[in-house]
């Protein structure tokens, strides 16, 4: 259960010391990390979760925030009994995992962004967020579609693009929405929780788009590129990803 009650649905593999925890990102689910489970459990303890109102864990939130959801990686680390993790998020489960590291402090190691920021700058105020979230509002299931097709590399698989824009557009309207708008508005706190953690943080970005490197560094985020990826690298080039995974979880004391 959450702070809230929500349940919290999870999977559990592997043994060892340390574990990592996989955090999905906006309108996914852990079904998400089914290439990194099997291979990373030999070494460590895995565990992937379903955050609230994704997958199988529960709905009857009245606000979708990522400190919620936060509260969702943490409730799990503490159910488990976890003292030595590494909280891997993707996309907007990086944002999440920050929150995560917040609550849970020495148990956490290294945190890993997968694709969750090329750049990190201080939020002027001016982003026209309203002008996205309305298009997405009004034809949910059509702007889905189109924004996630853009996920992807004219070389993608055919058969993995449309079962993720498939699921990704099927997901709960309004709950899809509102986690939407605190996602997208979150690189504020997001900087400010960088600012209190200890724990090294790593950048795996893809590079279809340009990273920022220097603006990275400047909060204390490490870069490291994976080639010839769209968005979801961890499933396009799983074996690939795995490597670079090993060689960051790796290298954290």
């Amino acid at each position: 259960m959450s702070s809230d009650d929500i349940p919290i649905a999870f999977e559990v593999d592997g043994s060892g010391a340390r574990a990592l925890v996989f955090v999905h990102g906006w309108s996914c689910d852990r079904s998400y990390w089914a290439e990194q489970m099997p291979v990373f459990a030999p070494r460590y303890r895995v565990v992937s979760i379903d955050l609230a109102g994704h997958g199988e864990s529960g709905v009857g939130r009245s606000s979708w925030t990522m400190p919620l959801y936060g509260d969702d990686v943490a409730a799990v680390v503490k159910r488990l009994g976890l003292e030595d993790v590494v909280l891997i998020g993707h996309s907007m489960g990086g944002d999440v995992i920050v929150e995560a590291a917040l609550r849970l402090g020495d148990r956490v190691r290294g945190l890993v962004w997968v694709d969750v920021y090329r750049s990190l700058n201080e939020p002027d105020g001016t982003e026209d967020f309203e002008g996205f979230l309305s298009k997405v509002r009004g034809d949910f299931v059509a702007e889905v579609q189109r924004f996630v097709r853009g996920f992807f590399l004219p070389t993608s698989d055919p058969a993995l693009i449309e079962r993720v824009v498939a699921d990704m557009s099927s997901a709960p309207r309004e709950i899809a929405l509102d986690a939407m708008r605190h996602a997208i508005t979150n690189e504020g706190p997001a900087i400010a929780g960088l600012r209190k953690l200890s724990a090294p943080v790593v950048a795996i970005n893809p590079d279809y788009k340009p990273t920022d490197e220097a603006s990275m560094l400047r909060f204390g985020v490490r870069p490291v590129i994976m080639s010839g990826v769209g968005h979801m690298l961890m499933l396009e080039k799983p074996k690939r990803f795995n490597e670079i995974l090993g060689d960051v979880v790796a290298g954290f004391a």
